[in-house]
């Protein structure tokens, strides 16, 4: 009797312990350290994320893309609280965990959000920052992120979010919708999202927020990327970034929503792997 076992989903890395947290993470590559920090949709990982970026960015960076508690793969003691200063400790503690003084941050919206306060709060860890999308100013709760974190499982909601995710449609497919609905109910992972973002919403872009006094204070270079047809995080935020931090470029792409690192993917890479290698004005 023949019998064949079940590949093992791509969005499994490697496993470190930290307080309360199980780590799924991605270690891809050799280089400057680099850390990928995820969005908050349902269903997400690290791998979900980052998958179609991953490998032209570890040609150069060692790439380390962790699953965020309440998210993928990380597995959580019962009663852990998700707030900003846990997903700050997570990202700290796995640097700690691998050796790692200092990295550049990625960090897509809620992603962004966190790796803000990363740079605020611990800035002699982060080099430079790359924000796409993200949660940086408080704005009024958008409608498409309130359908992101009210989505409650079903396969009209997911095919809905992921057409307000995406300017081109085309990129909706069926097979996309269904693989991301299934993820967004694995393991009782529906339940754990109901708990994350839960109304009134408009306190969770608050906690993820900085006050413009507060993002003054970073200096690390950064570089900001938002897809001008963004229906998740507006625009106008990354341009409010732009004139706030002290040492920051925007780049916009046309026809793009949500998606930078797939709709404008090969642009996406460009502007990353440039703006990481280019020398600081000390070198300069």
């Amino acid at each position: 009797m023949k019998t064949t076992e079940t590949p093992p989903s791509p969005e499994l890395g490697r496993t470190l312990e930290l307080p309360g947290l199980r780590v799924n993470y991605h270690d891809r590559g050799e280089g400057p350290p680099l850390m990928l920090v995820h969005g908050s949709g349902p269903g997400v990982s690290a791998w979900a994320n980052w998958r179609g970026v991953i490998d032209e960015l570890s040609g150069r960076h060692r790439v380390i893309a962790p699953d965020m508690a309440g998210f993928g793969y990380t597995a959580v003691d019962p009663g852990t609280v998700f707030n900003i200063d846990n997903w700050v400790a997570q990202v700290i503690g796995v640097m700690d965990t691998l050796g790692l003084e200092q990295a550049d941050l990625l960090g897509n919206s809620f992603g962004g959000g966190i790796a803000l306060h990363v740079a605020r709060r611990h800035p002699a860890r982060v080099r430079r920052l790359v924000l796409m999308g993200a949660v940086s100013l408080s704005f009024p709760l958008t409608q498409g992120l309130d359908l992101v974190w009210g989505y409650t499982p079903s396969i009209e909601n997911m095919r809905r979010l992921m057409g307000v995710f995406a300017w081109d449609q085309a990129l909706t497919t069926e097979n996309l919708v269904r693989l991301r609905y299934e993820a967004s109910i694995q393991r009782g992972m529906d339940k754990v999202y109901e708990s994350l973002f839960p109304a009134p919403r408009q306190r969770w872009v608050d906690m993820l927020a900085q006050p413009e006094a507060e993002l003054a204070r970073i200096e690390q270079p950064t570089l900001i990327l938002h897809g001008r047809d963004d229906q998740v995080i507006p625009l106008d935020i990354s341009l409010r970034l732009l004139r706030v931090l002290k040492n920051a470029d925007l780049a916009v792409y046309g026809n793009c929503g949500h998606w930078t690192q797939i709709e404008k993917r090969q642009e996406f890479v460009h502007a990353v792997l440039g703006f990481l290698a280019a020398p600081s004005k000390e070198q300069a």
